[in-house]
């Protein structure tokens, strides 16, 4: 017995203004991709989203470290631990 699953992705049109230069960009773009409009404004949707976080996620570290500096002893390793026992 085949078992057909299903996976309804929801997505909602929306409506955007965009200038006449920019959505001759995109139009040449996706011609040369083999994409839709949608397919590359999702795209770079995500991308833009993504790019987003992380430079978040990298302001709070800077942040945070700002706040509270490392301290030498975190980060200094013992002389024994550091002989890997290389005769160079």
């Amino acid at each position: 017995m085949w078992v057909i699953m299903w996976i309804v992705i929801a997505m909602k049109t929306i409506q955007m203004t965009i200038d006449d230069k920019l959505l001759e960009d995109v139009d040449k773009l996706t011609a040369q991709l083999e994409t839709t409009r949608s397919a590359f404004v999702r795209s770079a949707l995500q991308a833009a989203i993504k790019k987003h976080r992380i430079r978040e996620a990298e302001r709070k570290y800077i942040e945070s470290y700002t706040k509270q500096p490392q301290q030498p002893e975190e980060y200094e390793i013992d002389e024994v631990a550091r002989d890997w026992g290389d005769d160079w």
